[in-house]
């Protein structure tokens, strides 16, 4: 919501913007209209004077002629009467008025002949006059339609104006309101979030309490349970075996091969970049094909052709490396020996710079004192000659680092994690510089072909071994970029600790233990794979969240399920205690009917075998009444002493009395005993059984309180980071807020000061306008009536 407030906020203000800038435009307007209009009053009022003058002076000619045209009338009628008092007194007087008249008439001729003239020039002022008094009266009446229509447009970009206005301030006004019921209920949502805040900190004191609590009884445990410590003594802890890190791998295999295809794409364009050179030296500035090259220059292209042997094992080092990171090894920097032959092959490819960099710097000198080359190419020349040099020290550079980087596969003690990190992040920055280098190698050598494309001399192949160049520089300088671009963003996963190492993070990673290491992967891998089974079928997890959800939420139900169980346990247990003593009745049963059968035989036996007198003799259950020589000696002590005979045992005890229990056989007390036994073990069975309910009850209500007790501690952390954000978003809120009011009304105030002088200057105009069309109108009426 902030965003489209400040977005309507700029929009209102680019429009307030406009419309200032078109108001100083109508302002200016408005001034030259009515400078305009002063200059026009001014000449109508000398207009009207002139023409009153006119007017005067055509009133005064008018008078003139009708007087000189009744003399000539006066005159003409004269000469007739004179003619005929002529024709009358011919004869009388002929000599003497022959002489008068023809005195009196030339008189008269002069006199007429200067009126006529006079009236002839009278006439052609009068027209000459109402010519100029019509053309002034038709400029005068197009510059006043010319001014009412600059006026109707004025009022008319008035009028839109101000209805802008209008639905700004209307929309402003909308917006104010529709904020102030935000703030309101942002401070009501803050108010909440203040009372959140508060219970939330109150939990996490008890929380902190509890943590504290739990971490001394923990601490306390581990001092007296753990009785040696490993990782005090790296000695020691050098045995430990380091855990595998599977997405550490993947990652690290990840970026390898994103490595792989920028190194490939280099390679590609460093091949054009020495190729098309090699070209262009046997081209430029001497021909071979015509004339025979300077030694400098053979030998530079001797050196550029042999540049395959030198680029092309970058692209097989890194291709080994790719394949030596997979998912079953370990990716250190200890243990990645293949990095250690990337390595050497890029220093021999930075040998190579190095041996080809005077052959080329000479090359370019060489170019400059040509006769053909002039002083813009002299310059640009000078500039590839610096840029040249950056770019094998940067080369250099990176070398250093990568030597670095591949050190600990052979000495894995040499460079610490530490100094490790602050290498890649000196590399990505050499990597930067190498991007910047290439550029500009780029752009001066593009201004470079422009150039020289200028020159007469050129021919089509060095145009096209430009071109060529030219592509490969910008395609290097393309890959460049990539490569600095990925190093910087894998550059936290490059310094970030890989996991792999001894416990506690001391030490470094050796070769040995990432045998053990993998060896030790693949043993946990195969017993995993043992012991894998297929899992029966489970109940899906929406039923699982909803049983979750109802154990959760529903105490009481959970205390009715308890009772019920405990209900039917005891019924259980009651109903075992009855089958127990059942069989054992069923048992005893048969013992004694095993024993009436033998009895019974027994007799049969004596019966058959015996004589009459035998008949007499008593059965056999007679001799077991009477008591044994055993029993004899054992029943006077009992009896004599008048107390309950006690047996006493690990199950329980035995207690009857000897005159309330008289024992008639053995088989009575045994089962007297047995009774006894199977009671007791009975009572110690169900007693049993109630404790295992209740340890059984007791520990489903420990574990769902542990599991509440999860539940709520993460519910407390979401609750203090939801009330973290909402305390930052009410501070933001309220922030912008204030600003927006203090802009709104600063526009307000600025807008009504605006429309006010608008209106004035509106005011001012249609007054003006309406003097104007006022004295127009009255100007035309006065023509007219003229």
């Amino acid at each position: 919501m902030a965003a489209d407030l400040q977005a309507k906020y700029q929009k209102l203000a680019q429009e307030y913007s406009k419309l200032r800038a078109q108001n100083q435009v109508l302002k200016k307007a408005v001034v030259d209209e009515q400078a305009s209009t002063t200059v026009l009053k001014e000449q109508i009022k000398m207009k009207d004077q002139s023409l009153r003058k006119v007017e005067q002076e055509m009133d005064s000619l008018t008078f003139r002629n009708q007087q000189l045209a009744k003399r000539v009338e006066l005159l003409q009628e004269e000469l007739v009467a004179t003619e005929t008092k002529g024709k009358k007194n011919k004869q009388k007087s002929s000599d003497s008025t022959s002489q008068h008249s023809h005195q009196h008439q030339s008189v008269f001729d002069e006199d007429l002949q200067k009126k006529i003239e006079e009236n002839e020039r009278l006439h052609m002022q009068f027209f000459e006059a109402d010519e100029k008094h019509r053309q002034t009266e038709a400029v005068l009446r197009e510059r006043l339609e010319v001014l009412e229509r600059g006026g109707a447009q004025h009022q008319a970009e008035v009028d839109g104006l101000t209805q802008k206005y209008m639905e700004s301030i209307e929309k402003l006004q909308n917006d104010k309101t529709r904020l102030e019921v935000k703030s309101q209920t942002l401070e009501r949502e803050a108010k909440e979030c203040r009372q959140r805040t508060e219970e939330c900190q109150q939990q996490l004191k008890k929380c902190h309490a509890e943590l504290n609590s739990r971490l001394e009884q923990v601490t306390s445990i581990i001092q007296e349970k753990v009785s040696f410590n490993d990782t005090k003594h790296w000695q020691y802890n050098t045995l430990n075996v380091p855990p595998h890190n599977r997405r550490h791998q993947l990652k690290a295999r990840d970026i390898v091969g994103q490595a792989l295809t920028f190194v490939q794409d280099l390679v590609a364009a460093l091949l054009n970049f020495h190729t098309y050179t090699e070209q262009r030296v046997q081209i430029y500035p001497i021909d071979s094909a015509t004339d025979t090259i300077s030694p400098l220059n053979q030998k530079f292209s001797q050196y550029l052709h042999e540049n395959a042997a030198y680029v092309r094992p970058l692209e097989e080092g890194m291709l080994h490396l790719f394949d030596s990171v997979t998912e079953d090894t370990v990716t250190t920097l200890e243990t990645t020996v293949k990095l250690k032959q990337f390595s050497d092959h890029f220093t021999s490819y930075t040998c190579f710079l190095q041996k080809i960099l005077p052959y080329q710097l000479k090359s370019l000198e060489e170019e400059c004192e040509s006769s053909l080359c002039t002083s813009s190419l002299k310059t640009k020349n000078s500039e590839l000659h610096s840029d040249v040099k950056k770019m094998t020290s940067v080369f250099e550079k990176l070398q250093n680092y990568i030597g670095l980087l591949a050190l600990p596969s052979t000495k894995p003690e040499a460079i610490l994690q530490a100094n490790s990190s602050a290498v890649f992040t000196q590399l990505a920055a050499c990597l930067h510089g190498l991007q910047d280098v290439m550029k500009d190698v780029s752009k001066h050598y593009s201004q470079k072909a422009i150039l020289e494309q200028e020159l007469p001399t050129v021919t089509q192949k060095l145009q096209t071994t430009n071109e060529c160049i030219l592509t490969s520089l910008v395609s290097l300088s393309n890959v460049t970029g990539k490569i600095a671009t990925y190093f910087s963003n894998n550059l936290d996963f490059f310094t970030a600790p890989t996991g792999y190492g001894p416990r506690a993070g001391a030490g470094t990673m050796n070769p040995l233990h990432a045998e053990s290491m993998l060896q030790c992967k693949k043993r946990a891998a195969g017993y995993i794979q043992a012991l894998k089974k297929p899992q029966p079928e489970s109940v899906p997890y929406v039923e699982a969240l909803a049983h979750r959800r109802i154990l959760l939420s529903s105490t009481e139900s959970r205390e009715g399920l308890t009772q019920q169980v405990h209900q039917s346990q005891e019924k259980i247990a009651k109903l075992e205690q009855e089958k127990e003593h059942w069989m054992l009745e069923a048992q005893l049963a048969k013992i004694r009917l095993e024993k009436e059968n033998q009895r019974i035989s027994e007799l049969e036996a004596q019966l058959a075998g015996s004589s009459s007198r035998q008949l007499f003799l008593p059965t056999p259950e007679s001799p077991s009444a009477q008591p044994t020589p055993e029993e004899e000696g054992e029943e006077p002590g009992e009896r004599g002493l008048g107390e309950p005979i006690r047996s006493a045992s690990l199950i329980g005890m035995l207690t009857t009395k000897s005159e309330e229990v008289k024992i008639p056989d053995e088989e009575c007390r045994e089962q007297l005993i047995k009774s006894h036994y199977m009671s007791r073990v009975a009572e110690l069975t169900s007693q049993l059984q109630v404790a295992d309910s209740k340890a059984v009850h007791f520990n489903a209500e420990c574990r769902a309180l542990a599991k509440r007790l999860t539940l709520a501690e993460k519910s407390r952390d979401m609750l203090t980071e939801e009330v973290k954000l909402a305390n930052q978003n009410v501070s933001r809120l309220q922030d912008e807020l204030t600003t927006t009011k203090r802009s709104y009304e600063d526009q307000l105030s600025m807008m009504s000061d605006h429309l006010c002088s608008m209106n004035e200057t509106l005011t001012k105009q249609r007054e003006e306008i309406d003097t104007l069309k006022m004295s127009s109108k009255g100007n035309s009426k006065k023509n007219k009536g003229r």
